[in-house]
């Protein structure tokens, strides 16, 4: 199944779905050395966002958390891609300079919902602004 989005951050990247429920804050919710989630108020705490599309809302917190998402990236610990519902300025920076493509405001909430579950493969093509659920 193919979804049309918008493309916030270039590249092409798949992995397994990792999705949350919550808008995730990069900046302390997340260990940059580890690239697992550490907030506890996050439905995936303690999952491990290491090479997976992450899926969620969007961010929140300090613009900082843009540059942990460059961290996670040059620690080897950062999503294949990200896909959320909007992904607002932090989640934009941070995905750029991390190059780590990014696709937002799909045609389907890929949230909610049965279009994606947990562990299924994605492709995001974040050149064109699709995502394929294989």
């Amino acid at each position: 199944m193919k979804l049309q989005g918008r493309s916030i951050s270039r590249g092409i990247a798949s992995g397994k779905a990792l999705i949350s429920q919550h808008k995730i804050s990069f900046l302390g919710g997340v260990d940059p050395l580890t690239g697992i989630i550490v907030d506890q108020s996050v439905d995936i705490c303690g999952e491990s966002i290491v090479n997976r599309v992450l899926i969620f809302p969007g961010g929140k917190g300090s613009t900082v958390g843009s540059y942990v998402i460059y961290q996670l990236k040059q620690h080897g610990k950062a999503p294949a891609a990200m896909v959320t519902r909007s992904a607002g300025t932090i989640v934009a920076a941070g995905a750029i300079i991390a190059e780590i493509p990014v696709v937002d405001s799909l045609e389907r909430d890929p949230i909610e919902g049965d279009v994606i579950t947990n562990g299924m493969e994605v492709l995001v093509n974040g050149d064109e602004g699709y995502i394929e659920v294989r």
